[in-house]
């Protein structure tokens, strides 16, 4: 079962000792699509203060209730790092983060210094490691990768509203992201085509993605515009929403 990204933000976080805030928006890794953090805006809780949480905090959502469950307490999440939404995560502050929760880091290794982005056509193939043979060259090396700001996590938040285009003409706009319930994986974009096919909406896979310009929020897709007409068409009563 998928659920609606749109949908999903907004919905309640009830720690094991009370609320905690609401669901402001996911941060997702473009080199394999899956959710790494929920934003949490703690609200009148901790005013003006942000938080991170992985999907493996979450223990149950709510739909009907609008709410997500989580097996952390309000002191947990109150001691956890703070996060500066308008600035990079860097893999220092993910560090910090996973040791203060105790979470199992999901790097690791070579796949740490590169992966081919998956929201670009290139799927899931690995480009060669970079990782310097050099002992002294690696830890510097790693040390500048965990002080900089990770190039691969994106705002779903601000993919939604993205300009798409097949690769004969423009489509329409990104809609929603459906995210699978279980992985945390984004499955499918649910692109608006109403400039196009009025009154349509078609369902995308990351892996038709052939190329992504973050800077002008512009998605090309490898499919044609038959292609996209002939895509299952979005229907929100198979997707998990109140």
């Amino acid at each position: 079962m998928s659920f609606s990204f749109e949908s999903l933000r907004g919905y309640g976080i009830h720690a094991t000792d009370g609320d905690i805030g609401s669901v402001r928006d996911l941060y997702f890794d473009d080199t394999t699509s899956v959710v790494r953090y929920i934003v949490v805006d703690t609200g009148s809780w901790l005013p003006g203060r942000r938080v991170l949480l992985a999907p493996a905090a979450v223990g149950g959502i709510d739909h009907a209730g609008k709410a997500i469950t989580t097996g952390l307490s309000r002191h947990q999440i109150e001691e956890s790092p703070g996060i500066e939404t308008d600035r990079p995560v860097s893999r220092q502050y993910e560090e910090s983060l996973h040791r203060h929760y105790g979470w199992d880091p999901y790097w690791s290794g070579a796949a740490a210094y590169g992966m081919a982005p998956y929201w670009g056509g290139m799927g899931l193939a690995a480009v060669p490691p970079t990782v310097p043979h050099d002992p002294v060259e690696r830890e510097l090396a790693e040390r500048e990768l965990a002080e900089r700001g990770d190039p691969h996590l994106r705002s779903a938040h601000e993919v939604v509203g993205y300009y798409v285009a097949a690769s004969d003409g423009d489509i329409g706009h990104v809609e929603d992201l459906l995210v699978d319930e279980t992985s945390w994986m984004i499955r499918e974009l649910v692109i608006d085509t109403r400039n196009w096919l009025p009154g349509k909406k078609v369902l995308v896979a990351p892996e038709r993605l052939r190329s992504v310009d973050w800077a002008d929020q512009h998605i090309v897709l490898d499919m044609s515009r038959p292609d996209v007409k002939a895509s299952p068409e979005y229907d929100p009563a198979t997707i998990a929403r109140a």
